[in-house]
């Protein structure tokens, strides 16, 4: 049984700042605790299922700098196998700055550096790594056309792809009939199917709007209530354990993570998403991104 996972997205240096509450425009705002941290979102999700035991690759792209020399170090210290990351010589590492108040609300606004330079043509020769994959996770911050050109390939060979929708924006449907498992936040699902999420009952009609695209397992999450599942025509709640949130920066790139080590170790769809909440609720009582994601240890089935 192939229990490999391939990951393919962003990597970015996060610059953070805890304020009282977030500013409005033309605000200063003193007296902030800043902190630097590993980020971008597939990074994020990959030291995420290395901690949980998933056998994970990833293929990214840095800059030619400190931060990229930082980020390659600290994925191979998770026992994430790098071999095939890449780095640009003209631009720099991505940047994310980030802003976070009491509430654990944030905000983020990312300069892609590297991240928008990593195109088809960086990824026309990992037949055998999407060969040996039980599943691929990706995410929207590379460019759109990458996406497509995996998630295609992995549709051609039979390989599931899970799409993490995220930074939110709009999917063709070339894109979404590729897809196996599709996992959106409320925002995302509203921005996918036009559908606002605000409970239960409206997350069932964004999801089956999801399966009508042709995605045969979508799974919506819900921040503390948890995640909705649609699998197998069939609707599963699964509940989250409640925690103090401290920071929710990273919650969902845990959960994805978690959602594909899972998925990579023979769980079934539920039990891998409740594995998943359980990680999400871990990570939103710790700061930063990389550095809330849990162990193994930590999490009791």
């Amino acid at each position: 049984m192939k229990n490999g996972i391939l990951i393919i997205g962003s990597s970015n240096t996060d610059m953070v700042i805890q304020t009282d509450h977030l500013p409005v425009p033309g605000e200063t705002i003193l007296g902030g605790t800043f902190f630097m941290a590993a980020g971008g979102k597939g990074a994020n999700q990959a030291v995420a299922a290395a901690r949980l035991g998933g056998a994970v690759t990833l293929i990214c792209k840095v800059g030619n700098d400190i931060f990229g020399n930082q980020s390659k170090a600290l994925f191979e210290q998770e026992g994430i196998d790098t071999s095939h990351l890449l780095t640009d010589t003209t631009l720099p590492s991505g940047i994310a700055l980030i802003m976070v108040d009491k509430q654990a609300e944030n905000v983020i606004a990312v300069a892609s550096g590297a991240n928008a330079a990593l195109t088809p043509n960086d990824l026309q020769n990992i037949d055998a790594l999407i060969d040996s994959a039980a599943i691929i996770l990706m995410q929207l911050e590379i460019p759109l056309d990458s996406v497509q050109y995996i998630a295609s390939k992995a549709f051609s060979k039979g390989i599931p792809l899970m799409l993490n929708p995220a930074p939110a924006c709009t999917l063709s449907n070339e894109l979404l009939q590729c897809i196996s498992i599709i996992t959106p936040n409320e925002t995302e699902a509203e921005i996918l199917t036009g559908i606002k999420v605000t409970d239960i009952a409206s997350a069932q009609l964004s999801a089956y709007k999801l399966y009508e695209k042709g995605i045969p397992t979508i799974i919506i999450t819900l921040g503390s209530n948890g995640a909705l599942v649609l699998h197998n025509k069939t609707f599963t709640h699964v509940p989250t354990i409640a925690v103090k949130a401290v920071d929710t920066t990273a919650a969902g790139d845990v959960f994805n993570g978690a959602l594909a080590v899972g998925l990579s170790q023979g769980k079934e769809v539920v039990e891998a998403a409740a594995f998943a909440c359980k990680a999400a609720s871990i990570s939103v009582t710790r700061l930063g991104a990389q550095a809330s994601a849990p162990y193994k240890h930590e999490i009791t089935d």
